[in-house]
């Protein structure tokens, strides 16, 4: 029988509730932190692709747990400066991972989609966790610039329309990248909740995932065989990690927010923006992503 762990169990509670507790979860991790876990598997994106429902069906597996309280942790993005002894802090104490009673040791992982995105976190991740594995799931840029829209609107993130929002994109974005490599200690707000399209150019982040952690430590998922209905992508993810059959449950889709459908024109326009950008992303995976079948 499947026992939680005490982080996957701690995550169960309301999100208020978690709230409160993480001063006090952070405490005591600080205090013990020399014993505690560093992730084996991250999930480094693409933002509003599902990265959420995917943690949590991997967190159904029993030999699969998560930060304290949390889904991520952002330290290779905005949190670097708190260095890895905090990282470490987050997760569970490595005595509680160890192999016992038939239940293969545990592996801990992590969800924060800005990595994929922000310009130094392979390079960050790669020096950090040598032998970590990356799970990146892949969505219609398209769709996911308008989803990631709504989502920062929601938020309070976004004052614009989306239409005003992708027409003021460069601009906000101008030397932001520049500015991350060259400061390391830098945050930029438009960076990570402006970049509408260009988080969607995904061969050029994928390549970069690659120059610093090796092709064979990605493993790269398409949106719509994870989403179809089956666990059949799910299973492939469970094989890259090395992990037994989980419950072969079908991902649940979480954090989906209402919104309009986007203007027909709108759509075709964008589309033909991306043309270019998915055939380099064809290219680097070997495959025609679905959005482009």
């Amino acid at each position: 029988m499947h026992v939680d762990t005490p982080p996957a169990a701690l995550r169960r509670l309301s999100g208020p509730v978690r709230r409160a507790l993480l001063p006090l979860a952070d405490g005591l991790g600080g205090a013990t932190s020399a014993a505690r876990a560093l992730p084996d598997v991250l999930i480094c994106g693409a933002q509003r692709s599902g990265t959420t429902s995917l943690f949590k069906s991997l967190a159904r597996h029993p030999a699969v747990t998560g930060p304290t309280l949390r889904k991520g942790v952002h330290f290779f993005d905005v949190g670097y400066s708190r260095g890895v002894e905090w990282y470490r802090s987050c997760f569970p104490l490595r005595a509680s991972l160890r192999a016992r009673r038939g239940r293969p040791r545990v592996r801990v992982m992590e969800s924060s989609p800005y990595y994929l995105f922000h310009p130094l976190a392979a390079e960050r991740i790669a020096r950090t966790l040598p032998e970590v594995l990356v799970v990146v799931v892949l969505r219609d840029p398209v769709e996911r610039a308008y989803s990631a829209h709504a989502h920062e609107s929601a938020r309070g993130f976004e004052s614009e329309p989306f239409a005003r929002a992708i027409e003021l994109e460069e601009d906000r974005l101008s030397g932001e990248e520049e500015r991350l490599v060259a400061d390391p200690g830098y945050y930029s707000f438009a960076h990570q909740h402006h970049a509408y399209l260009a988080r969607g150019r995904y061969a050029e982040q994928l390549a970069r995932l690659e120059r610093h952690l090796g092709r064979e430590r990605i493993h790269v998922v398409d949106y719509a065989e994870l989403f179809d209905g089956t666990a059949r992508a799910l299973a492939g993810i469970e094989r890259f990690l090395g992990l037994p059959p989980g419950p072969g449950t079908p991902p649940g889709r979480h954090n989906a927010r209402r919104r309009s459908s986007m203007p027909g024109p709108l759509r075709a326009e964008l589309t033909a923006r991306f043309a270019e950008s998915d055939a380099r992303l064809a290219d680097w995976w070997g495959r025609t992503p679905s959005w482009r079948a």
